[in-house]
């Protein structure tokens, strides 16, 4: 596969996927090979067909049918996906560097909360808490309590890193994609218990606990996202890790 190194890679996997259904390897109505079979002939990893494929679901190219596989439904006009989802960014890659990013932060918030960060990240909480037990939550307590994080670093280009991260997950047809599928409220319960640990954590002044609650919260939305995802099967390498792989390192250097 040829790599063009200006544009996200998993856009190349969908620029062949795309040059294969204009080249009529596949009909309307084709189930197309697995994500395993796809990520084996291109070389590249399943996570990168994984935001591939919901490229093309967003396209209206592909549906994908969990538990079934993703059949063609539309042949595309041209050899190329659209122009507006060139500047889209994968969901997963996405919480990759969120994973990444976010964690450490906390870590940082840890040592530099104020009581008046941990007053409003406890309302930000309330208030997320009351829209999921009326049934109206929509992200955007979500989102506050994040930013709140961040804000508590005392750093605005660390709350500005934040802000733009949560604005491109906003703006991205992928991502709103990809969450159509969360129809059941007991994720959204976990997540706020996540975000319980979190600030249990600054409330502690814990830096290491801080950064590890916030790296299982955006772990816990990957495991959800791969599962709602998913249409082969739920355990393949995907972008993210199990563990920090950077306190591994700092670990193995001891």
């Amino acid at each position: 596969m040829t790599v063009d190194t200006n544009r996200r890679r998993y856009q190349d996997v969908a620029e062949e996927l795309v040059c294969d259904l204009a080249n009529g390897a596949y009909a309307i109505g084709d189930r197309l090979p697995t994500e395993r079979k796809i990520s084996e002939d291109l070389g590249v990893s399943r996570s990168l067909v994984r935001d591939a494929m919901i490229m093309l679901e967003v396209q209206g190219l592909v549906d994908v049918r969990k538990g079934s596989g993703t059949y063609v439904v539309r042949l595309p006009a041209g050899d190329a996906p659209e122009v507006a989802l060139e500047q889209d960014i994968g969901p997963f890659e996405l919480l990759q560097a969120r994973q990444l990013l976010e964690s450490n932060i906390a870590a940082f918030a840890a040592t530099m909360a104020t009581k008046a960060d941990i007053v409003q990240m406890r309302e930000t909480l309330k208030r997320e808490r009351e829209e999921l037990e009326s049934d109206t939550s929509n992200y955007v307590a979500d989102e506050e309590f994040h930013r709140l994080v961040a804000q508590a670093s005392q750093n605005t280009v660390l709350t500005e890193s934040v802000e733009h991260l949560w604005n491109l997950r906003k703006r991205s047809r992928m991502w709103e994609q990809l969450h159509h599928r969360i129809f059941d409220r007991g994720y959204q319960v976990k997540w706020l218990d996540d975000h319980q640990a979190i600030l249990t954590a600054l409330q502690c002044r814990d830096p290491q606990m801080a950064r590890q609650a916030m790296w299982q919260h955006l772990e816990n939305v990957r495991q959800t996202l791969l599962e709602l995802s998913d249409v082969d099967d739920p355990s393949f390498d995907a972008y993210l890790f199990d563990t920090d792989p950077l306190a591994a390192v700092a670990h193995s250097k001891k």
